[in-house]
């Protein structure tokens, strides 16, 4: 069966367990790769100028045996995350490496150790074949994906499973990822899909929904409550929008910060009252010789209180990284909280630490979300209590494009790829449910 076929069936609407699983799979299928020849690309040239349109491609690709436990999707929407960027551009190395490692671990393993590595942490689509052992999911059955792959054969996991020994993000540490036609995964990576949803909506949350929800929510990040005041760097990019729209749910008073008038316009539509734009404040945290500028920090503090009246923030919701550490650990409150992760400006972060000392503040690190907290931000998507933010969908053959514009942070929350989906809009199934929250879902998306 070709992939036409799939799609066509799954377009059909007749998603039963039998017309799924008596499918014939085709034999290669179309997927976004990087190649292990071509990690040089590169050399030499800066971050900025490092272009994925040239290392992205869309290949047609074989399609590898099943392991048990593990599930087949027929993937009709994904989207784009900062390290489908990283693994693009080959920085901070490229990622052959996890899949050389992890290929050394099993004979299923070996699967993944291949010249290409297919890209992509996120995906909305059909189940189409599960492997052995595997019981909750059936062909037909429309799912959304997390990212978190373990083994769970170490002790250190069972209690959160981020703590696996061998926790890999799926995507960019294994192979066979979501930016694809078809994509397998860890059975226990599966989610229902939202119905209320397009295919694209659906996808985009994945990977920034749990990480947001676990570095400000859970008890393993922040921990954010009732009343807090949280300042959020860019507030309405794929990672900050969710973090602004659970600190609106949770009651806390965001302080959004962004990089234009347009993402200050997302960041209102979500409800938040204080933006601070940070390019027309101009704000230079770092001089000229590579020294970083206290003064800055006291005028972004100063603007901070000058919007709470007169309060500084509880909580820094931090990810740019080396670029902002210094201000984040500066402007947080006495006994305040820096939570931290992915850092894309840069990994080598430097701070004062007399701030950080003498004021007894705490920085805490936080990585993607385990099973649980998954499962718990995907629910916030279906309860319409967090909606997509999504600002612009791209075709599969236009994900080097994509990536593209989230290197350049040309994108408001997250940019999806359509790989099955033949168009934006469809895999709506509960219009209903739709209706209740189509005011919120366009806002969001619209801005």
């Amino acid at each position: 069966m070709s992939m036409e076929q799939i799609r066509d069936a799954i377009m059909a609407g007749d998603r039963t367990e039998a017309t799924f699983a008596g499918m014939a799979l085709p034999e290669s299928y179309r997927a976004a790769t990087v190649h292990k020849d071509e990690t040089g690309m590169f050399e030499g040239v800066a971050t900025w100028d490092k272009d994925p349109r040239k290392s992205l491609h869309v290949d047609e690709v074989a399609l590898p045996e099943l392991a048990p436990g593990e599930a087949l999707v027929a993937v009709m929407a994904s989207a784009i995350n900062y390290n489908t960027v990283w693994t693009s551009i080959f920085e901070p190395l490229p990622t052959f490496g996890f899949l050389e490692r992890y290929g050394r671990t099993s004979e299923y393993a070996k699967r993944h150790d291949l010249p290409y590595h297919i890209v992509g942490s996120d995906l909305a689509g059909v189940v189409l074949r599960t492997g052995p052992g595997v019981t909750k999911w059936k062909p037909g059955t429309d799912v959304v994906a997390h990212c978190l792959s373990v083994e769970l054969e170490d002790a250190d996991g069972h209690n959160d499973t981020m703590m696996d020994p061998q926790q890999r993000i799926w995507g960019f540490e294994t192979n066979f990822g979501g930016l694809a036609e078809l994509a397998i995964v860890k059975a226990n990576q599966l989610m229902p899909k939202p119905a209320h949803l397009s295919w694209e909506e659906a996808a985009s949350p994945g990977l920034v929904n749990s990480t947001a929800y676990r570095q400000l929510i859970s008890k393993n990040g922040a921990a954010l409550k009732l009343g807090d005041r949280v300042l959020i760097w860019g507030a309405s990019g794929g990672l900050g929008s969710y973090a602004t729209q659970m600190a609106l749910a949770s009651g806390a008073e965001p302080i959004c910060v962004v990089s234009s008038p347009d993402k200050a316009d997302l960041c209102r539509a979500m409800g938040a009252e204080h933006v601070i734009d940070r390019r027309a404040e101009g704000y230079r945290f770092w001089n000229e010789d590579g020294t970083q500028s206290p003064k800055e920090w006291k005028r972004l503090g100063g603007k901070i209180r000058e919007l709470t009246g007169g309060h500084d923030v509880d909580v820094v919701f931090e990810h740019p990284g080396r670029e902002t550490f210094g201000a984040s650990v500066y402007v947080a409150r006495k006994g305040g909280t820096i939570v931290t992760c992915a850092s894309t400006s840069g990994y080598m972060h430097e701070y004062d630490n007399r701030y950080l000392w003498m004021n007894l503040k705490k920085i805490i690190s936080s990585h993607f979300a385990n099973y649980r907290e998954a499962w718990e931000a995907n629910e916030l998507i279906n309860r319409g209590l967090v909606h997509p933010t999504l600002s612009k969908t791209y075709a599969l053959d236009e994900v080097g494009q994509a990536a593209l514009d989230v290197h350049h942070n040309k994108h408001q929350g997250k940019v999806g790829v359509l790989t099955l989906a033949p168009e934006a809009g469809l895999g709506v199934t509960d219009t209903e449910k739709r209706a209740q929250f189509e005011t919120e879902i366009n806002r969001f998306r619209n801005v």
